[in-house]
């Protein structure tokens, strides 16, 4: 029996054991989850040598996922104490992210899904972090509001169903996690800019005026590449008067300000749409002071916030896993054929439609 025609005869399961791939930047990554249940997840992480270079050089991420998928895939198949025969199809990152890196792990997504004729499952990034919520609370069911806050994007999401969702609003420039990157290094603080901002904001003061949101709009729009070209003036004009910057209370009042705004439209949105529950994916919701802040915010107002783990908000394959559970209960399986895209629109369902 040929690989497309056992696809088309695949029996969905309630519980299907997912093994998922992740490769979209620095992390190579692979997990296996049963339903909601992770069985293993693990990372090998090439971010201590981007490090050097104050960033991800794509060829390098490119090399390091090459030497660690292959280890990392046997890492999580082993933890999960199962075998490779007992999972039910093979969820892998075909996009957003850097073109050589998804390659990698979508070639050998490929291959393994081929050589154990099971269903391949390209996943959506953005689709993943979101989706992480559901690893954190088994009984969580749509409707809701995501609040999404990575590198790549920053946006208030309406999930209306397990396989669609509407966009309220998101960033008209920079993400909210770009924007930490890029104040870590005007403050000479390196790679990656979301830590290294928060440990330096410990000892800080929130003392510096800077914007929070778009002032006058209406709706759930965010500009980050305000805030951030505010830090860089500000601190060009300190060093103009021959001072120190305080680099404490600069990276605090950057937090301050970069947060806020998220929490505030978040529950904004969740008030206006008669919803009582809000979700987060996305790296910098590993920041304490955001989860924190989200955490007092619907507590006051009532609302129920579900947060993944802080190691499912950074990149991982969990949360890829997660997201190939939902597309395989829903029989959205991927042809071989299926390419890597550096770029997906937000509004995109992460799915690839097939005539399988």
């Amino acid at each position: 029996m040929s690989y497309f025609d056992n696809v088309k005869k695949t029996q969905l399961k309630e519980n299907p054991i997912i093994l998922g791939i992740e490769s979209s930047c620095d992390e190579t990554a692979c997990a296996i989850v049963r339903g909601r249940e992770i069985l293993s997840s693990e990372i090998i992480s090439s971010a201590s040598e981007q490090a050097k270079y104050g960033g991800v050089v794509p060829e390098i991420a490119s090399r390091a996922h090459t030497d660690a998928v292959d280890e990392v895939v046997k890492l999580a198949v082993k933890n999960a104490n199962i075998s490779l025969n007992e999972i039910d199809a093979i969820a892998v990152t075909y996009g957003a992210g850097l073109l050589g890196a998804l390659l990698v792990g979508l070639s050998f997504a490929k291959s393994l899904a081929f050589s154990l004729n099971k269903p391949l499952v390209a996943v959506n990034h953005i689709r993943g972090h979101m989706a992480a919520a559901y690893l954190d609370d088994k009984y969580l069911e749509p409707p809701f509001i995501t609040l999404l806050a990575s590198g790549g994007h920053t946006a208030i999401i309406k999930t209306t169903s397990y396989t669609d969702f509407e966009v309220l609003g998101s960033t008209r420039d920079d993400a909210v996690g770009e924007a930490f990157d890029k104040v870590s290094r005007i403050l000479g603080l390196g790679y990656p800019g979301g830590p290294k901002i928060e440990t330096a904001s410990k000892n800080g003061e929130n003392s510096i005026i800077l914007p929070k949101m778009l002032k006058g709009d209406s709706g759930y729009e965010f500009s980050y590449s305000g805030l951030k070209t505010a830090v860089i003036n500000y601190c060009h004009n300190i060093e103009q008067k021959g001072e120190a910057v305080d680099v404490s209370n600069v990276a605090k009042s950057f937090q301050t300000s970069a947060v806020d705004a998220l929490v505030e439209r978040v529950i904004q949105a969740t008030k206006a749409e008669n919803i009582n529950t809000i979700t987060a994916g996305g790296g910098v919701v590993a920041n304490t002071y955001l989860r924190d802040s989200l955490t007092l915010a619907c507590e006051k107002n009532k609302i129920k916030v579900v947060l993944p783990q802080k190691k499912f908000c950074t990149d991982n394959a969990a949360m890829i896993a997660a997201e190939g559970v939902i597309q395989y209960k829903a029989g959205n399986f991927s042809p071989l054929s299926v390419n890597a895209r550096a770029q997906i629109k937000l509004g995109e369902k992460g799915k690839v439609k097939t005539n399988l």
